[in-house]
């Protein structure tokens, strides 16, 4: 049960939407885990979904489900492509991984039209620029 598991705060782990290419007609969105931590995190799973109102309608996309084996520590690992037409809406990646034993999960949600230039930073590790969730 949710009771039994320990209270793990996710400190150091980041999900980034990052500008990978640009041409004038273009672009290309990658989404990447970054792991600022001094520990390495396995068996990395995550689950991103797509959700809101698009022209008064109710929008849901598919769930897609990634696994990483490992990001090692001060790393980051890409996990899918994003496409421009779902900024609009709530994009949610649900991460789950470990440290030894020790099982963490947190929910970053980016909110809709969150993902534009004035949001942009330069994304640690990856050096690219993106909007980045997480500490």
């Amino acid at each position: 049960m949710r009771k039994d598991l320990p209270d793990n705060i996710v400190e150091e782990i980041s999900v980034a939407v990052v500008l990978e290419k640009e041409s004038p007609e273009h672009k290309e969105w990658c989404v990447y885990v970054i792991n600022q931590k001094n520990d390495d995190i396995s068996n990395v799973l995550i689950t991103s979904k797509g959700y809101g109102t698009k022209n008064e309608q109710e929008v849901k996309t598919s769930i897609l489900r990634h696994m990483i084996p490992l990001i090692k520590r001060n790393s980051f690992a890409k996990v899918e492509v994003i496409d421009e037409q779902v900024f609009g809406l709530n994009n949610e990646y649900w991460i789950s991984y470990y440290i030894g034993k020790e099982i963490y999960d947190k929910k970053f949600i980016f909110l809709p039209e969150s993902i534009v230039e004035s949001n942009f930073i330069k994304i640690p590790l990856v050096n690219k620029p993106g909007v980045m969730i997480g500490n």
